[in-house]
This record gives structure tokens, C-alpha cells and sequence, in this order.
């Protein structure tokens, strides 16, 4: 991996996510990890910047802060069908956005797309930022959620959104803010473990896009217990993994177990999605079996992509515009509607 940044990378780059400028002081291996998959992910995604575009039809309120500190980090985007703003009425269902990038790379802005497409069927969406590591660690990434919740629930009469219909969604990373947060929101004892404070919103259900949901290998590396592929499509998990998932860890490993959290978590219903090309498939595949086990409902979308066709891990956000994307979006839909 080349780890030299271009001017021009730079200039880009910056536009959706943190480069550098946050790795001064860090363990130099973890910054070195960390840098490597910002620009391994910067430099995939540069060939779908042409695409993140907002049509007619679509107003954007951009980069609101959900707490005043200045920081970039603790923003919020929101999308609004501009039809939903001329008729008014509080009766548009919402989603909330969390975006991926390992934890550790991107902000709002990398999901641009995958929001106006959401808005385009028929939501209102809140799209927020968080810290990404090393600026923080998994709990306090899920801090930055709860207190994006706690505005939202604050501050929603002010839109043409109904708060009584609230989904949320996420994807790779924002996937598992996103369960994790789901079941915080529906679990006092867990919230509790975890040192969080609820918002008190009421989901009506969840989508999750190819997250990674099964953490006990990386909360074993916490311990130093396993091997370590860097080369692996998560090797640069178990890298950061001592400082990232130290405090779930420490204060609450058994949430962490898929099985112990849907036994425990009176969850919402759950809409996953992945495909047989996902590096994270077993993820959503031992996510649905727990679900299963514990009789939650949920529906498991698991699309195979035909031969000579690339679909791959979220296909649905990265290259929202493909027919499969588009079919998959009103999948999303229904289930949202169904459960409205």
C-alpha cells in the first residue's frame, strides 16, 4: 500500500473523510493501520464520487450540530423529498443513517447517495457523523449516536417527520453502531452495562447492511488471544482491536454475544441484507440464526449475484443506482411501511 497522499488525493479525500490529521501521538503501527485503510477505502470509493449528487426533489439541510463543540464529528445531515416539505403534515416516516468505514474511516458525506435514495422512497433521513477511531473507541462512537438520537428527538417537530415512525440503518461499521444502538434503545440493563444514556426513541425497526456483527474475535484480541492476518478484510480490525473494543470489553462482553443479546433484547424487527460476494455473509448469516433461536422477527436478504457479475459488501450504499441496488431499496420500503 502506497501510504504517500497526493495533493490532489488530499484536496478530495477531505471531502468524506479524515486523512491524517487526527494520527499525531498514536502507537505507530495503529496509526500506520489506520492510514492504510483510509486511503485503501478513499481510493476505492474516488470512482463513485460522480454519482454523489442531490437531484431535484431533494432538499438537504447540511452539517447541523447535534452538540456545539465546533467539531466536524458531531454533525448531521438531513434529507427531505421536497414534495414532503410543500405539503407539510407530520406523517413521513424517517430513517436514520449511521455510515461505515471500519470504524475508523469516512463521514456523512460518504453516504450521500444511499440518503437521497432513501428520501427518493418516501423518508425523511437523518444522516450523522461520529468519531472515528483513534479519535474514539467503539462505546464512545456509540455515545456519539445516542446523543445524534437525543437531538433528533429534541428536534424533530421542526420537520415534516412523524416520531412516531423511526427507523434506523447502517452499513459495515454503521451496521454494528447500529444494532448495538438498537438494542441499547430497547434494553435499560444493557444501556446501563454499557454506561450509555438512551434517547427514549421508539424504533419501529432497524436495517442493517452487511455489518459486522460477530465481535468475539476481536474482543479476544483484546487479550491478545488469536492469531492476527493484517491481510485479511479485517485484519486491520484486530489491529486496532486492544484500544477499540477494550471498554465493551471490560465492562460488558457478554453483549457482545449475538445469541446472549437476542435472547436478552427485546429487539425491533430487523431488516438484514448482504450478499453471497460479502466478505461479512457469515455476519449477517450468524445474526439471523440468533434471531431465529430467540424468535425475534426479522427478514434476512441475502442476494446472489449472478456469474460475471460483482455485487460484493454494500452494494446497496457504495452503487445505490444498480438495478439490484434500486430493487433492494424498495425492499426497505416495504418492510419499513409493513411496520409502520
Amino acid at each position: 500500500m502506497d501510504l504517500k497522499i497526493e495533493d490532489d488525493e488530499r484536496k478530495l479525500f477531505s471531502t468524506w473523510t479524515e486523512l491524517d490529521g487526527d494520527l499525531a501521538g498514536c502507537d505507530e503501527h495503529i496509526a500506520q493501520t489506520v492510514l492504510a485503510s483510509r486511503l485503501m477505502f478513499a481510493r476505492g470509493d474516488r470512482s463513485r464520487t460522480a454519482y454523489w449528487q442531490v437531484p431535484e426533489g431533494i432538499d438537504v439541510i447540511a452539517d447541523i450540530p447535534y452538540i456545539d463543540d465546533g467539531t466536524r464529528a458531531h454533525k448531521l445531515d438531513v434529507y427531505l423529498p421536497h414534495d414532503v416539505v410543500v405539503r407539510g403534515g407530520k406523517t413521513t416516516p424517517v430513517y436514520i443513517d449511521i455510515h461505515g468505514g471500519g470504524f475508523m474511516y469516512g463521514h456523512k458525506e460518504l453516504n450521500r447517495n444511499f440518503n437521497v435514495h432513501l428520501a427518493e422512497q418516501g423518508f425523511v433521513v437523518f444522516s450523522v457523523n461520529y468519531r472515528v477511531m483513534p479519535e474514539s473507541d467503539f462505546l464512545g462512537q456509540l455515545t456519539d449516536v445516542e446523543a445524534a438520537f437525543a437531538w433528533i428527538r429534541d428536534h424533530i417537530d421542526d420537520y415534516p417527520a412523524d416520531p412516531r415512525s423511526i427507523f434506523l440503518t447502517g452499513d459495515s461499521a454503521g451496521g454494528t453502531l447500529a444494532l448495538y444502538a438498537t438494542a441499547v434503545e430497547r434494553s435499560q440493563e444493557m444501556a446501563d452495562a454499557l454506561g450509555l444514556k438512551r434517547s427514549g426513541l421508539s424504533l419501529k425497526g432497524s436495517t442493517l447492511i452487511s455489518g459486522l456483527f460477530e465481535l468475539k474475535p476481536y474482543l479476544d484480541a483484546v487479550d491478545g488471544v488469536g492469531d492476527i492476518d493484517e491481510s485479511s478484510p479485517t485484519g486491520s480490525m484486530m489491529v486496532i482491536s486492544p484500544f477499540f473494543f477494550k471498554t465493551l470489553k471490560e465492562r460488558g462482553e457478554q453483549w457482545a454475544d449475538l445469541g446472549f443479546m437476542a435472547a436478552h433484547v427485546d429487539l425491533p424487527p430487523l431488516f438484514l441484507n448482504t450478499s453471497n460476494d460479502d466478505f461479512l455473509q457469515g455476519d449477517a448469516m450468524r445474526l439471523a440464526a440468533a434471531l431465529c433461536d430467540a424468535g425475534r422477527d426479522f427478514e434476512l436478504h441475502d442476494r446472489h449475484a449472478p456469474k460475471g457479475v460483482t455485487l460484493g459488501h454494500v452494494y446497496p450504499v457504495c452503487m445505490s443506482w444498480l438495478p439490484e441496488s434500486q430493487e433492494t431499496l424498495r425492499q426497505i420500503r416495504d418492510f419499513s411501511y409493513n411496520h409502520l
